[in-house]
């Protein structure tokens, strides 16, 4: 009989156990699938790592990036260290202190930035401009301001994807990727997450999203959450970014605590991250349909490990499996007791282990710049947002 415990009744930690074993004989099966290693299911609440302590940017600054945007960036951790891009999700989510500590800041060199329109970027929610094609490049731009050859890319959920969009078009850039929380912009992901998948799991939570829709017959709810997100009523645009907010943090996590939502909702930057987020869905993320998938061949040689959670009901793994099935000696990391959040302690010492794995293998990509430079002057070569590696 399941173990009871007093907060809600049931103690997960006996579910997880009852079926772990069935998930590392499954696991171990695979390994003649994985070239790196094979994929693992993680007990929780044994060998964890955590994040590293707290820290803060040695130098923070704005980059032009367009005759509208500039984009706030933080350098942290080792100036001559290994170089990691760390790439927020959302689209529009903005990078948070804790992003900044899941490398060993005396071993790697911590780039962060807050993508177009999110975060301290400016101006502020600003959509004009504003699409993949344009974030990959401005990723581009700030290697190149930084004088960096190569860099790794360290990004979950909408951060996987565009790092998966930079690597396939600059992969003589990337040393290596860390990816978590796998979205590869497909209809059917997008789908899922709007159309009823998700209702599979929390019928609840997304009754509560259906029911401020004004259509909700029609099956274009990005397109309509934009819409309303663009209305000319402050309290309109106010409500639909709030629900929007708590339908994805309900989502996050196996348990999210009313204070968390609240957390979320009481953010300075709900509203640009809503409105980015369904700025992006509402136009197909503005790729192809299954570009990422179809190019992921072109990473064959770039260290990758991937990590998913077993619970993951925004993104399902099935898009982890398949990348790591595309590219050439990737590696999946299955992570039992974990969905979608990578601050989760089972997600994040699975990052972490990750990064560890990988550091050997990119160890010379430290100390290769010309010199440092202040990421707001202008790079000696901007890309022209055709211009690819070949």
């Amino acid at each position: 009989m399941p173990r009871m415990n007093s907060s809600s009744g049931f103690d997960p930690r006996f579910r997880y156990r009852l079926h772990v074993v069935a998930c590392l004989v499954a696991f171990a099966s695979l390994g003649s699938l994985l070239p790196c290693a094979p994929a693992f299911a993680q007990v929780p609440g044994e060998n964890l790592q955590d994040y590293y302590p707290p820290i803060e940017p040695f130098q923070t600054g704005y980059l032009k990036v367009s005759d509208i945007h500039e984009i706030y960036y933080e350098l942290c951790g080792n100036p001559r260290g290994i170089p990691v891009m760390v790439l927020h999700g959302g689209p529009g989510g903005g990078c948070g202190p804790n992003m900044r500590r899941f490398h060993d800041p005396k071993r790697y060199f911590i780039i962060l930035h807050d993508q177009r329109g999110a975060g301290k970027s400016k101006p502020h929610a600003e959509l004009r401009d504003n699409n993949t094609q344009a974030l990959v490049d401005d990723i581009e731009r700030l290697r190149i301001a930084l004088r960096l050859p190569k860099v790794q890319l360290f990004g979950g959920s909408w951060g996987s994807t565009l790092a998966l969009a930079y690597a396939e078009k600059y992969p003589r850039h990337v040393s290596s990727l860390v990816l978590r929380g796998i979205f590869t912009a497909t209809r059917e992901e997008i789908d899922h997450f709007y159309h009823g998948g998700v209702a599979q799991y929390y019928p609840e939570v997304f009754d509560q999203l259906k029911s401020i829709v004004p259509k909700p017959e029609e099956k274009n709810y990005p397109a309509q959450f934009l819409e309303l997100l663009q209305s000319k009523d402050k309290s309109t645009r106010d409500k639909i970014a709030r629900a929007w907010a708590a339908y994805e943090t309900k989502l996050a996590a196996l348990v999210t605590s009313d204070a968390e939502v609240q957390e979320i909702l009481d953010a300075e930057d709900v509203y640009a991250f809503s409105l980015i987020e369904n700025h992006y869905m509402a136009n197909n993320c503005f790729l192809k349909e299954g570009q990422l998938l179809a190019d992921a061949p072109k990473l064959s040689g770039i260290p990758t490990v991937i990590c998913h959670g077993r619970y993951d009901v925004i993104c399902p793994p099935i898009a982890a499996w398949r990348v790591m099935k595309a590219i050439p000696g990737a590696r999946l990391v299955l992570v039992e007791a974990a969905g979608h959040s990578g601050s989760a302690p089972p997600m994040r010492s699975a990052l972490i282990e990750g990064i560890k794995s990988i550091q050997p293998l990119i160890a010379d990509t430290a100390d290769q710049r010309i010199e440092i430079r202040a990421a707001s002057q202008p790079a000696t070569t901007q890309p022209s947002g055709d211009q690819r590696d070949e």
